[in-house]
């Protein structure tokens, strides 16, 4: 079972009740690879592209697993810093299968909604 919360050397990685369903929903294979990425991100001030990257025009990041040629995408948070080097504190907002460039726009929107109802 994943925790609400990972403590790090260089940033916590706060988790919404999206994500964790998310996460719930995967197999161990892909399971354990997202919580290796969220290892990097909380001891790692640095985060390779292929891990994290901004998306253009948001003020989110995704977080970016590659399983064979399924692609599992994150919306990720920066709570106290406008870049995600500098932060403290992120929080995984949602999770999803990327089929096609069509799924960021409404997951975006969808954690949008997710981060309004976080109050952050």
């Amino acid at each position: 079972m994943i925790e609400d919360r990972y403590a790090g050397k260089e940033r916590t990685v706060l988790l919404s009740k999206a994500f964790k369903e998310f996460f719930d929903g995967l197999g161990s294979q892909e399971q354990n690879n997202i919580e290796y990425v969220i290892d990097l991100i909380i001891d790692h001030k640095l985060i390779h592209t292929s891990f994290v990257k901004k998306l253009i025009d948001t003020e989110f990041y995704e977080m970016r697993v590659k399983i064979g040629y399924n692609e599992y995408r994150t919306i990720v948070f920066s709570v106290d810093h406008d870049n995600i080097i500098e932060a403290t504190k992120v929080y995984l907002l949602n999770g999803f299968l990327k089929k096609s460039t069509k799924d960021y726009k409404k997951q975006i929107n969808r954690s949008k909604t997710i981060l309004e109802e976080l109050k952050l």
